[in-house]
């Protein structure tokens, strides 16, 4: 709701395709940094404290976007304030859910997640439109905000308390220690790059919705969450484990090919089929996320996964920028088709990395950081 609410304020604002795209993904460009300074806190903080205290942050801020005459620029580091504090988020969540459930159980369960937020997803854009379409967008934004700290009371209450999955206080040398210790596998990096490059490109395709079709962007946005629900759904529940490795990369390049389609500008109703078919492909993600939790020691999970987190919404941020650079050159279909062809030749490229990596030992976790600043 809130994303395609600040999208369309920025866009009747300034016109400008680049400036919507950043207003919905450019708090992504701020994941890196907290990858880089604030990742260790993942497994550092006790997660119910972190999941309902992230939650209130966003509703608290969310609310100050609504603020009347809040200029663009005011908007954007609004923005970016929340993706440094959301950089941790993801660590966390899917920390947690890695120690609540039995390693063999970690894709069912991740599958289970994305459906969730993937029905979420369809109710906000479905309600968003709706609420655009009688409302303006910062009685919407407003909306999101309440929602927002309503999750944060969700968490504290319907959460267990459980210590964090680490010692040591988290710092940025604890980060960087971290990092060091994941990258240093070539098997974790090949899935961390089939992890954040070619979803990133094909989010600048999905950032130029409202652009691309200003009445319907919020159909545009409900037909991909669909469509990644219900590949979600199948890679959780449908497909053999055995499968999972050599269907990787073919689901990859189904995330891309159909919006070569989407940029011939076709009727709506076949734009919003082959969205929703392309979407499905988001669930490699979920395939390359299980190696993942296999290369990766315990007390490093919510460490990496974070850093999965982190490194998705930068790569995201980045393909909206650049979606929005090359819309402000052509039109914004023709962008989709340049931001297709590219995720479509990095997951090519790919490919016989991840056909060839097999599993491996984990890395040794880094060792506890003792201080707080360095």
């Amino acid at each position: 709701m809130t994303g395609i609410a600040l999208a369309t304020l920025v866009y009747g604002a300034t016109g400008s395709a680049l400036l919507s795209a950043l207003s919905m993904f450019g708090s992504s460009f701020a994941q890196v940094v907290g990858a880089m300074t604030l990742l260790s806190a993942a497994d550092r903080i006790p997660p119910r404290t972190a999941i309902a205290g992230l939650a209130a942050f966003t509703g608290l801020t969310t609310a100050l976007l609504a603020l009347p005459g809040l200029p663009v620029a005011a908007v954007l580091a609004v923005v970016l304030v929340q993706g440094l504090a959301a950089s941790i988020g993801g660590g966390v969540r899917f920390g947690l859910l890695a120690e609540i459930l039995p390693a063999d159980g970690y894709l069912l369960g991740r599958s289970l997640l994305n459906m969730a937020v993937g029905a979420m997803q369809i109710a906000g854009f479905a309600a968003g439109g709706a609420l655009l379409a009688a409302f303006s967008p910062a009685t919407v934004l407003l909306s999101g905000a309440a929602l927002s700290l309503l999750a944060a009371l969700v968490a504290r209450a319907g959460l267990t308390r459980r210590p964090p999955r680490a010692t040591g206080r988290a710092s940025i040398r604890a980060t960087w220690q971290g990092n060091r210790a994941l990258l240093s596998s070539p098997a974790r990096r090949a899935v961390y790059i089939g992890l954040w490059v070619p979803n990133g490109l094909i989010v600048g395709c999905e950032a130029l919705f409202v652009p691309y079709s200003p009445t319907a962007a919020g159909a545009l946005f409900v037909a991909a969450a669909l469509g990644m629900l219900v590949g979600d759904a199948l890679a959780g529940r449908v497909l053999p484990a055995r499968w999972r490795r050599p269907f990787t990369t073919p689901v990859q390049l189904l995330l891309a090919v159909p919006f070569l389609a989407v940029a011939a500008s076709p009727p709506l109703p076949v734009a919003l089929v082959l969205v929703a078919v392309a979407a499905i492909g988001y669930c490699g993600s979920l395939l390359l996320q299980d190696r993942l939790v296999e290369l990766t020691p315990a007390d490093l999970r919510g460490h990496s996964l974070g850093l999965h987190g982190s490194g998705m919404f930068t790569m995201q941020a980045v393909g909206a920028t650049l979606a929005g650079a090359v819309a402000q050159v052509v039109s914004p279909a023709h962008a989709m088709a340049v931001m297709a062809a590219a995720s479509i030749t990095v997951s090519l490229l790919l490919a016989p990395h991840l056909r060839r990596t097999p599993p491996t030992a984990p890395a040794p976790a880094a060792a506890p950081e003792k201080v707080l600043v360095d």
